[in-house]
């Protein structure tokens, strides 16, 4: 096994805190192997920090790992609400801290599977999440302009008021977009002046698969969205469609849009594939980025 080194230096670490593994850095990286590699090998057990994989039926879309592929691992915060069910992180950090728990209480490392940084960030960090009520007026307000002119068009306002907070929410998750906004007109203050101090509440190994070679991941996406419309990709989408609205929450997972685009004959399917692919790339740039604090 890879890693094997500084596996071992940090099993054999003393520390007055918990240990746990971290699997991060961008997608088509090879995370999900190394999870589960890695918990074989320490007979544990994998937390999913993926803020998509929660949902039921939406599989193909959100690269979900198949119960074949678990190896008989037990993984945890899959498949555990509808697409038409909302879910904020602060549910999904005690929901997933009670599994933590149950873990480390026999006596095991958790290993944590990165897809969507908040999600990581709020279980591996001591930080508040903003406990501002909500404001449904507002949120109406916003929730009306956004469907006169489109999620980037809230994005923007977002990125005028607190820009630096902005650049870590893709446009296409507006309900996250929407919060920020709502934090910020009533309290003037960024989500990010919320946190505090960030001090990590295990001691963490973070590992990446990731060579570092960003052209060699760059045709991973390409390949791996290729095979994501072999796989009947747009038939899923079209079989969700019959069931939810495209407006639901689960359904405003990032690069739907192509795909509801094409089904509405808007684009081509040639068209669509290659949008997602850039699409893909482009927010793979954005993990490379954030998650460069890991390796500090």
């Amino acid at each position: 096994m890879i890693f094997e080194n500084k596996l071992s230096e940090f099993l054999e670490k003393k520390s007055v805190k918990q240990k746990m593994i971290v699997i991060y850095w961008p997608t088509a990286s090879w995370k999900t192997g190394l999870s589960i590699e890695i918990a074989k090998k320490l007979n544990t057990e994998v937390i999913s920090t993926d803020s998509r994989q929660i949902f039921r039926e939406l599989d193909i879309w959100t690269w979900k790992i198949m119960h074949d592929e678990m190896k008989w691992i037990k993984h945890y915060m899959i498949d555990i609400i509808s697409p038409n069910s909302e879910y904020s992180v602060w549910e999904f950090k005690n929901e997933a801290e009670k599994h933590i728990n149950e873990i480390i209480s026999n006596w095991k490392i958790p290993v944590l599977c990165w897809w969507t940084w908040l999600y990581m960030d709020s279980l591996i960090y001591d930080f508040d999440i903003p406990k501002v009520p909500a404001d449904e007026v507002l949120r109406d307000k916003l929730e009306k302009e956004r469907l006169e002119f489109w999620n980037m068009y809230i994005w923007n306002k977002l990125k005028d008021l607190d820009p630096e907070y902005a650049l870590e929410l893709h446009p296409n998750n507006y309900r996250y977009v929407i919060r920020a906004l709502e934090v910020k007109i009533l309290t003037w203050k960024s989500k990010k002046d919320f946190r505090t101090e960030k001090k990590l509440k295990y001691d963490v190994l973070f590992l990446t698969p990731y060579s570092g070679n960003r052209e060699e991941l760059y045709e991973k996406i390409d390949l791996r969205i290729k095979q994501m419309f072999d796989s009947w990709l747009v038939e899923e989408v079209k079989n969700l469609l019959k069931k939810y609205s495209k407006n639901d929450f689960g359904m405003q997972t990032i690069w739907y849009k192509e795909v509801i685009d094409y089904l509405d004959w808007n684009t081509s399917l040639q068209q669509c594939i290659e949008l997602v692919q850039k699409n893909n790339r482009n927010y793979a740039k954005r993990q490379l980025t954030w998650f460069r604090k890991y390796e500090e």
